[in-house]
Protein backbone atom coordinates (compact mmCIF):
# COMPACT_ATOMS: atom_id res chain seq x y z
CA UNK A 1 0.00 0.00 0.00
CA UNK A 2 3.13 2.58 0.65
CA UNK A 3 4.40 2.24 -2.95
CA UNK A 4 0.53 2.44 -4.39
CA UNK A 5 -0.56 5.48 -5.54
CA UNK A 6 -3.95 6.74 -3.83
CA UNK A 7 -6.27 8.02 -5.92
CA UNK A 8 -9.44 10.33 -4.91
CA UNK A 9 -12.81 9.29 -6.14
CA UNK A 10 -12.39 11.88 -8.68
CA UNK A 11 -9.22 10.99 -10.42
CA UNK A 12 -10.58 7.45 -10.80
CA UNK A 13 -13.85 8.77 -12.31
CA UNK A 14 -11.60 11.02 -14.56
CA UNK A 15 -9.40 7.97 -15.55
CA UNK A 16 -12.39 5.46 -16.30
CA UNK A 17 -14.11 8.59 -18.42
CA UNK A 18 -11.05 8.79 -20.54
CA UNK A 19 -10.47 5.33 -21.19
CA UNK A 20 -14.30 5.23 -22.10
CA UNK A 21 -14.98 8.44 -23.73
CA UNK A 22 -11.77 7.33 -26.35
CA UNK A 23 -12.93 3.55 -26.42
CA UNK A 24 -16.54 4.04 -27.23
CA UNK A 25 -16.42 7.42 -28.97
CA UNK A 26 -18.74 6.46 -31.68
CA UNK A 27 -21.25 3.48 -31.30
CA UNK A 28 -24.16 2.36 -32.68
CA UNK A 29 -26.71 0.68 -30.57
CA UNK A 30 -30.27 -1.02 -30.58
CA UNK A 31 -32.90 -1.53 -28.07
CA UNK A 32 -36.59 -0.56 -26.87
CA UNK A 33 -36.86 3.34 -24.63
CA UNK A 34 -37.90 3.04 -21.62
CA UNK A 35 -38.64 5.55 -18.61
CA UNK A 36 -38.68 8.14 -21.36
CA UNK A 37 -38.52 11.66 -19.60
CA UNK A 38 -39.11 15.32 -21.53
CA UNK A 39 -37.38 17.66 -18.97
CA UNK A 40 -38.81 21.57 -19.03
CA UNK A 41 -34.95 22.29 -20.61
CA UNK A 42 -35.91 20.73 -23.37
CA UNK A 43 -33.44 17.57 -23.07
CA UNK A 44 -35.00 13.82 -23.02
CA UNK A 45 -33.51 10.91 -20.71
CA UNK A 46 -35.04 7.52 -21.20
CA UNK A 47 -33.41 4.03 -20.67
CA UNK A 48 -32.62 1.83 -23.90
CA UNK A 49 -32.42 -1.93 -23.21
CA UNK A 50 -32.86 -5.42 -24.41
CA UNK A 51 -33.91 -8.53 -22.48
CA UNK A 52 -30.51 -8.45 -20.99
CA UNK A 53 -29.30 -5.05 -20.03
CA UNK A 54 -30.01 -1.64 -20.09
CA UNK A 55 -28.28 1.55 -20.92
CA UNK A 56 -29.11 5.30 -20.15
CA UNK A 57 -29.09 7.67 -22.59
CA UNK A 58 -29.55 11.49 -23.09
CA UNK A 59 -30.39 13.87 -25.86
CA UNK A 60 -29.84 17.08 -25.72
CA UNK A 61 -32.47 20.13 -26.53
CA UNK A 62 -30.16 21.18 -29.41
CA UNK A 63 -30.65 17.77 -31.18
CA UNK A 64 -34.19 16.56 -30.02
CA UNK A 65 -35.35 19.90 -32.23
CA UNK A 66 -33.97 17.91 -35.12
CA UNK A 67 -35.80 14.57 -34.26
CA UNK A 68 -38.39 13.01 -36.99
CA UNK A 69 -40.49 11.57 -34.57
CA UNK A 70 -42.01 11.28 -30.87
CA UNK A 71 -40.31 8.88 -29.06
CA UNK A 72 -42.31 7.02 -26.69
CA UNK A 73 -41.94 4.21 -24.11
CA UNK A 74 -42.05 0.67 -25.66
CA UNK A 75 -40.51 1.51 -28.83
CA UNK A 76 -37.21 0.01 -30.83
CA UNK A 77 -35.34 2.45 -31.86
CA UNK A 78 -31.18 2.41 -33.77
CA UNK A 79 -29.19 5.17 -31.33
CA UNK A 80 -25.91 6.42 -32.79
CA UNK A 81 -23.56 8.58 -30.59
CA UNK A 82 -20.94 8.23 -28.01
CA UNK A 83 -20.09 6.92 -24.47
CA UNK A 84 -19.49 10.02 -21.51
CA UNK A 85 -19.24 9.73 -17.72
CA UNK A 86 -21.80 12.09 -15.97
CA UNK A 87 -18.70 12.56 -13.07
CA UNK A 88 -21.22 13.62 -10.25
CA UNK A 89 -22.67 10.50 -10.16
CA UNK A 90 -19.98 8.16 -11.82
CA UNK A 91 -22.61 7.06 -14.29
CA UNK A 92 -22.35 6.31 -17.56
CA UNK A 93 -24.52 7.11 -20.61
CA UNK A 94 -25.11 7.62 -24.21
CA UNK A 95 -24.75 10.81 -25.77
CA UNK A 96 -27.23 10.33 -28.59
CA UNK A 97 -26.38 12.15 -31.92
CA UNK A 98 -29.37 10.63 -33.91
CA UNK A 99 -32.49 8.72 -33.39
CA UNK A 100 -34.24 6.60 -35.70
CA UNK A 101 -37.40 4.22 -34.57
CA UNK A 102 -36.42 0.14 -35.42
CA UNK A 103 -40.00 -0.64 -34.61
CA UNK A 104 -42.86 -0.90 -31.49
CA UNK A 105 -41.40 -2.66 -28.74
CA UNK A 106 -43.12 -6.04 -27.09
CA UNK A 107 -45.08 -4.16 -24.79
CA UNK A 108 -46.40 -1.91 -27.07
CA UNK A 109 -47.31 -4.88 -29.49
CA UNK A 110 -49.00 -6.14 -26.32
CA UNK A 111 -50.73 -2.87 -25.38
CA UNK A 112 -52.33 -2.23 -28.95
CA UNK A 113 -53.11 -6.00 -29.33
CA UNK A 114 -55.72 -5.64 -25.70
CA UNK A 115 -56.85 -2.40 -27.05
CA UNK A 116 -58.35 -3.55 -30.14
CA UNK A 117 -59.71 -6.60 -28.56
CA UNK A 118 -61.98 -4.58 -25.82
CA UNK A 119 -62.66 -1.65 -28.38
CA UNK A 120 -64.12 -4.35 -30.04
CA UNK A 121 -65.96 -5.43 -27.30
CA UNK A 122 -67.29 -2.06 -26.57
CA UNK A 123 -65.60 -1.58 -23.64
CA UNK A 124 -64.28 1.93 -24.88
CA UNK A 125 -67.53 2.95 -25.98
CA UNK A 126 -68.90 6.39 -24.70
CA UNK A 127 -72.39 5.37 -24.28
CA UNK A 128 -71.15 3.11 -21.29
CA UNK A 129 -69.35 5.99 -19.76
CA UNK A 130 -71.09 7.54 -16.30
CA UNK A 131 -71.30 10.88 -15.34
CA UNK A 132 -69.82 12.00 -11.91
CA UNK A 133 -71.86 13.05 -9.07
CA UNK A 134 -71.60 16.77 -8.80
CA UNK A 135 -70.78 16.68 -5.16
CA UNK A 136 -69.69 13.43 -3.71
CA UNK A 137 -69.92 13.15 -0.20
CA UNK A 138 -67.39 9.68 -0.09
CA UNK A 139 -64.35 9.31 -2.39
CA UNK A 140 -62.50 5.93 -2.82
CA UNK A 141 -58.93 5.89 -3.80
CA UNK A 142 -57.25 2.96 -5.00
CA UNK A 143 -53.31 3.26 -5.60
CA UNK A 144 -50.10 2.68 -3.37
CA UNK A 145 -50.40 4.36 0.80
CA UNK A 146 -46.68 5.19 0.38
CA UNK A 147 -46.76 7.01 -3.14
CA UNK A 148 -46.61 10.29 -4.45
CA UNK A 149 -50.23 10.38 -5.94
CA UNK A 150 -51.90 9.34 -2.48
CA UNK A 151 -50.04 12.48 -0.67
CA UNK A 152 -51.10 15.08 -4.11
CA UNK A 153 -54.40 13.73 -4.15
CA UNK A 154 -55.15 13.95 -0.30
CA UNK A 155 -53.53 17.93 -0.12
CA UNK A 156 -55.62 18.71 -3.49
CA UNK A 157 -59.47 17.71 -2.12
CA UNK A 158 -58.68 18.26 1.82
CA UNK A 159 -57.67 22.22 0.23
CA UNK A 160 -60.16 22.35 -1.92
CA UNK A 161 -63.32 20.34 -0.54
CA UNK A 162 -62.11 19.02 3.31
CA UNK A 163 -65.88 18.23 4.17
CA UNK A 164 -65.17 15.10 1.65
CA UNK A 165 -64.51 11.66 3.28
CA UNK A 166 -61.53 9.61 1.69
CA UNK A 167 -61.89 5.92 1.85
CA UNK A 168 -57.90 4.57 0.75
CA UNK A 169 -57.73 1.12 -0.36
CA UNK A 170 -54.12 0.41 -0.78
CA UNK A 171 -53.03 -1.36 -3.23
CA UNK A 172 -49.54 -2.57 -5.36
CA UNK A 173 -50.06 -0.88 -8.01
CA UNK A 174 -46.21 -2.34 -10.42
CA UNK A 175 -44.92 -5.74 -10.14
CA UNK A 176 -46.66 -8.87 -9.79
CA UNK A 177 -49.73 -9.59 -8.55
CA UNK A 178 -50.89 -5.81 -8.73
CA UNK A 179 -53.10 -5.59 -11.63
CA UNK A 180 -55.00 -8.35 -9.20
CA UNK A 181 -54.84 -6.39 -6.42
CA UNK A 182 -56.44 -3.10 -8.19
CA UNK A 183 -59.08 -5.17 -10.21
CA UNK A 184 -60.08 -6.65 -6.88
CA UNK A 185 -60.20 -3.25 -4.60
CA UNK A 186 -62.56 -1.59 -7.41
CA UNK A 187 -64.57 -4.82 -7.25
CA UNK A 188 -64.38 -4.69 -3.35
CA UNK A 189 -65.71 -0.65 -3.14
CA UNK A 190 -68.44 -1.75 -5.36
CA UNK A 191 -70.16 -4.31 -2.73
CA UNK A 192 -69.18 -1.58 -0.35
CA UNK A 193 -71.52 0.96 -2.11
CA UNK A 194 -70.98 3.55 -0.16
CA UNK A 195 -68.45 5.78 -2.09
CA UNK A 196 -69.70 8.23 -4.95
CA UNK A 197 -66.83 8.27 -7.52
CA UNK A 198 -63.07 6.18 -7.48
CA UNK A 199 -59.95 7.13 -8.23
CA UNK A 200 -57.83 4.70 -9.55
CA UNK A 201 -54.25 5.48 -10.52
CA UNK A 202 -50.59 6.09 -8.85
CA UNK A 203 -47.59 8.29 -10.04
CA UNK A 204 -45.22 8.39 -13.24
CA UNK A 205 -42.99 5.98 -14.23
CA UNK A 206 -41.56 3.48 -17.45
CA UNK A 207 -44.04 1.79 -19.02
CA UNK A 208 -43.21 -1.43 -17.28
CA UNK A 209 -43.84 0.71 -13.80
CA UNK A 210 -47.28 1.52 -15.78
CA UNK A 211 -47.87 -2.31 -17.06
CA UNK A 212 -50.39 -3.53 -14.13
CA UNK A 213 -52.91 -0.62 -15.75
CA UNK A 214 -52.45 -2.22 -18.85
CA UNK A 215 -53.80 -5.67 -17.48
CA UNK A 216 -57.27 -6.76 -18.81
CA UNK A 217 -58.54 -8.06 -15.41
CA UNK A 218 -58.18 -4.10 -14.22
CA UNK A 219 -60.19 -2.97 -17.52
CA UNK A 220 -63.12 -5.15 -17.13
CA UNK A 221 -63.38 -4.66 -13.07
CA UNK A 222 -63.50 -0.69 -14.71
CA UNK A 223 -65.97 -1.43 -17.00
CA UNK A 224 -68.08 -3.34 -14.34
CA UNK A 225 -68.16 -0.99 -11.78
CA UNK A 226 -71.56 0.43 -10.79
CA UNK A 227 -69.22 3.51 -9.47
CA UNK A 228 -68.00 5.97 -11.57
CA UNK A 229 -64.16 5.52 -12.10
CA UNK A 230 -61.16 8.01 -12.91
CA UNK A 231 -58.49 6.87 -14.12
CA UNK A 232 -55.31 8.81 -13.07
CA UNK A 233 -52.01 7.24 -14.23
CA UNK A 234 -48.59 8.58 -14.90
CA UNK A 235 -48.09 11.92 -16.23
CA UNK A 236 -50.22 13.65 -19.17
CA UNK A 237 -48.21 11.90 -22.03
CA UNK A 238 -48.52 8.39 -20.10
CA UNK A 239 -51.66 6.54 -21.97
CA UNK A 240 -53.22 3.19 -20.29
CA UNK A 241 -55.66 1.05 -21.10
CA UNK A 242 -57.39 1.94 -17.91
CA UNK A 243 -57.90 5.06 -19.42
CA UNK A 244 -59.97 4.21 -22.42
CA UNK A 245 -62.37 1.73 -20.50
CA UNK A 246 -62.62 4.64 -17.23
CA UNK A 247 -65.20 6.86 -17.20
CA UNK A 248 -63.21 10.01 -16.89
CA UNK A 249 -59.38 10.43 -17.80
CA UNK A 250 -57.36 12.75 -15.76
CA UNK A 251 -53.67 13.48 -17.16
CA UNK A 252 -52.73 13.44 -13.34
CA UNK A 253 -53.61 12.39 -9.76
CA UNK A 254 -53.36 15.60 -8.83
CA UNK A 255 -56.19 16.44 -11.83
CA UNK A 256 -58.11 13.98 -10.82
CA UNK A 257 -58.67 15.49 -7.21
CA UNK A 258 -59.53 18.38 -9.08
CA UNK A 259 -61.93 16.96 -11.58
CA UNK A 260 -63.70 14.94 -8.40
CA UNK A 261 -64.25 18.07 -6.07
CA UNK A 262 -65.11 21.70 -6.83
CA UNK A 263 -63.50 23.88 -5.03
CA UNK A 264 -65.40 24.95 -1.69
CA UNK A 265 -64.58 28.68 -2.44
CA UNK A 266 -65.58 28.42 -5.66
CA UNK A 267 -68.99 27.12 -4.57
CA UNK A 268 -69.33 29.37 -1.57
CA UNK A 269 -68.90 32.36 -4.37
CA UNK A 270 -71.44 30.53 -6.76
CA UNK A 271 -74.07 30.30 -4.01
CA UNK A 272 -73.55 33.88 -2.68
CA UNK A 273 -74.12 34.97 -6.31
CA UNK A 274 -77.68 32.60 -6.99
CA UNK A 275 -78.82 34.39 -3.71
CA UNK A 276 -77.92 38.01 -4.98
CA UNK A 277 -79.57 36.80 -8.17
CA UNK A 278 -82.75 35.45 -6.53
CA UNK A 279 -83.14 37.89 -4.24
CA UNK A 280 -82.84 40.90 -6.99
CA UNK A 281 -84.83 38.99 -9.30
CA UNK A 282 -87.48 38.56 -6.73
CA UNK A 283 -87.34 42.45 -5.33
CA UNK A 284 -87.81 43.28 -9.56
CA UNK A 285 -90.52 40.36 -9.82
CA UNK A 286 -92.35 42.70 -6.47
CA UNK A 287 -91.81 45.87 -7.88
CA UNK A 288 -93.45 44.83 -11.68
CA UNK A 289 -96.07 43.10 -9.65
CA UNK A 290 -96.94 46.32 -7.69
CA UNK A 291 -96.35 48.62 -10.62
CA UNK A 292 -99.23 46.43 -12.28
CA UNK A 293 -101.14 45.83 -9.45
CA UNK A 294 -101.61 49.89 -9.15
CA UNK A 295 -102.54 50.08 -12.39
CA UNK A 296 -105.21 47.70 -12.60
CA UNK A 297 -106.42 49.50 -9.14
CA UNK A 298 -106.95 52.68 -11.56
CA UNK A 299 -107.68 51.65 -14.60
CA UNK A 300 -111.70 51.85 -15.79
CA UNK A 301 -111.69 48.10 -15.37
CA UNK A 302 -111.01 47.79 -12.02
CA UNK A 303 -113.16 50.66 -10.86
CA UNK A 304 -116.01 49.90 -13.06
CA UNK A 305 -117.55 47.05 -10.97
CA UNK A 306 -116.74 49.16 -7.63
CA UNK A 307 -118.95 52.14 -9.34
CA UNK A 308 -121.73 49.07 -9.78
CA UNK A 309 -121.47 48.30 -6.31
CA UNK A 310 -122.13 51.78 -5.55
CA UNK A 311 -124.39 52.07 -7.91
CA UNK A 312 -126.47 48.81 -6.60
CA UNK A 313 -125.78 50.13 -3.05
CA UNK A 314 -127.52 53.16 -3.84
CA UNK A 315 -130.37 51.58 -5.41
CA UNK A 316 -130.71 49.48 -2.64
CA UNK A 317 -131.27 52.27 -0.53
CA UNK A 318 -133.67 53.61 -2.82
CA UNK A 319 -135.79 50.97 -2.63
CA UNK A 320 -135.19 50.53 1.21
CA UNK A 321 -136.58 53.99 1.31
CA UNK A 322 -139.57 52.98 -1.13
CA UNK A 323 -140.60 49.83 0.90
CA UNK A 324 -140.67 51.90 4.36
CA UNK A 325 -143.51 54.39 2.26
CA UNK A 326 -145.10 51.26 0.79
CA UNK A 327 -145.26 49.47 3.85
CA UNK A 328 -146.28 52.97 6.08
CA UNK A 329 -149.15 53.45 3.79
CA UNK A 330 -150.29 49.65 3.39
CA UNK A 331 -150.31 50.04 7.21
CA UNK A 332 -152.35 52.78 7.24
CA UNK A 333 -154.72 51.75 4.64
CA UNK A 334 -154.82 47.97 6.52
CA UNK A 335 -155.85 49.74 9.95
CA UNK A 336 -158.49 52.09 8.38
CA UNK A 337 -159.62 48.90 6.86
CA UNK A 338 -159.77 47.36 10.38
CA UNK A 339 -161.24 49.73 11.85
CA UNK A 340 -164.17 49.85 9.39
CA UNK A 341 -164.64 46.47 9.92
CA UNK A 342 -164.48 46.67 13.50
CA UNK A 343 -167.37 49.76 13.35
CA UNK A 344 -169.75 47.56 11.20
CA UNK A 345 -168.93 44.33 13.70
CA UNK A 346 -169.72 46.58 16.75
CA UNK A 347 -172.61 47.47 14.76
CA UNK A 348 -174.07 44.07 14.42
CA UNK A 349 -173.02 43.49 17.85
CA UNK A 350 -176.46 42.30 19.74
CA UNK A 351 -175.25 43.89 22.87
CA UNK A 352 -174.92 47.44 20.95
CA UNK A 353 -178.49 46.62 19.50
CA UNK A 354 -179.66 45.96 23.02
CA UNK A 355 -178.43 49.30 23.83
CA UNK A 356 -180.80 50.94 21.28
CA UNK A 357 -183.64 49.80 23.03
CA UNK A 358 -184.01 46.61 21.51
CA UNK A 359 -184.55 43.03 23.29
CA UNK A 360 -183.31 39.96 22.89
CA UNK A 361 -185.96 36.95 23.52
CA UNK A 362 -184.33 33.55 24.60
CA UNK A 363 -186.12 30.11 25.07
CA UNK A 364 -184.36 27.46 26.66
CA UNK A 365 -181.53 29.49 25.95
CA UNK A 366 -181.51 29.85 22.50
CA UNK A 367 -182.65 33.21 21.02
CA UNK A 368 -185.55 33.35 19.48
CA UNK A 369 -185.67 34.70 15.71
CA UNK A 370 -189.32 34.19 15.03
CA UNK A 371 -192.39 33.84 16.70
CA UNK A 372 -192.95 30.99 15.15
CA UNK A 373 -190.57 29.08 17.37
CA UNK A 374 -192.98 30.21 20.27
CA UNK A 375 -196.67 28.18 21.55
CA UNK A 376 -198.78 29.57 24.04
CA UNK A 377 -197.69 28.91 27.82
CA UNK A 378 -193.89 28.81 26.64
CA UNK A 379 -191.85 30.20 29.12
CA UNK A 380 -189.50 32.38 27.53
CA UNK A 381 -186.47 34.56 29.41
CA UNK A 382 -186.23 38.69 27.69
CA UNK A 383 -182.95 40.00 27.71
CA UNK A 384 -182.88 44.07 27.95
CA UNK A 385 -180.20 46.41 28.37
CA UNK A 386 -180.30 47.31 32.04
CA UNK A 387 -181.65 43.07 32.85
CA UNK A 388 -183.55 39.90 32.36
CA UNK A 389 -187.03 39.33 33.20
CA UNK A 390 -188.48 35.90 32.74
CA UNK A 391 -192.23 35.64 30.68
CA UNK A 392 -194.80 32.77 29.62
CA UNK A 393 -196.75 33.35 26.05
CA UNK A 394 -200.36 33.99 26.34
CA UNK A 395 -201.30 34.78 22.94
CA UNK A 396 -199.55 34.74 19.71
CA UNK A 397 -200.38 36.92 16.39
CA UNK A 398 -199.21 36.37 13.00
CA UNK A 399 -198.10 39.40 10.82
CA UNK A 400 -200.55 40.30 8.03
CA UNK A 401 -198.41 40.21 5.12
CA UNK A 402 -196.51 36.98 5.96
CA UNK A 403 -196.53 34.86 3.07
Amino acid sequence: MQNEKILTVFELTRRIKSVLETDFSAVVVTGEISNLKRHTSGHIYFTIKDEKASLSATIWRSRAAYLTFTPQDGMKVIARGSITVYEVHGKYQLDVVSLKPLGIGELQIAFEKLKQKLDAEGLFDPKHKKNLPEYPERIGIVTSPTGAAIQDILNIISRRFPSVEIILYPVKVQGAGAAEEIAEAISDLNKFGKVDVLIVGRGGGSIEDLWAFNEEVVARAIYASKIPVVSAVGHEIDFTIADFVSDLRAPTPSAAAELVVHNRYELIDNIRNFLYTMQQSLLSKVDDNRSHVAGLVSSYAFNNPIDKVRQFSQRIDELERLLNISFIHKFKSTKQYNAGLSDRMNSLNPENVIKRGYAIVYKNSHIVDSSRNLALADDINIKFKDGNVDAAITKTYSLKNEN
